[in-house]
């Protein structure tokens, strides 16, 4: 069983060949291509976490699609004097499916 722990957009995710993830979004080629930087490979017994040995390992990932997450509001209050204040916000997401861990 091989996966890996790549950074994406911001946070780790811990990912294997078919997983699915939902990132912040990312520019890709325009193929639809991106690498994923590995944080941590696991292959079976040996578990790699030097930055040395993980310098040569690739996470490729192809786009599926880029998408908005859910809205949020944020609201702030003050009582008694008056301030009201509403906003909302998306977050620009990007799901990835990654291809292969070499």
């Amino acid at each position: 069983m091989v996966y890996a722990v790549v950074r994406a957009g911001g946070r780790q995710e811990k990912v294997e060949v078919g997983t699915i993830v939902t990132m912040d979004r990312v520019k890709a080629d325009k193929d639809g291509k991106l690498t994923l930087a590995p944080v941590l490979l696991v292959d079976g017994d040996s578990i790699t976490s030097d930055a040395k040995s993980l310098e040569k390992v690739v996470v490729s990932a192809e786009v599926i699609e880029n998408l908005r997450g859910p809205k949020i509001i944020i609201q702030k209050f003050k009582n008694k004097t008056g301030y009201k204040k509403r906003q909302g916000h998306r977050q620009e997401l990007t799901r990835v499916k990654v291809t292969g861990i070499k």
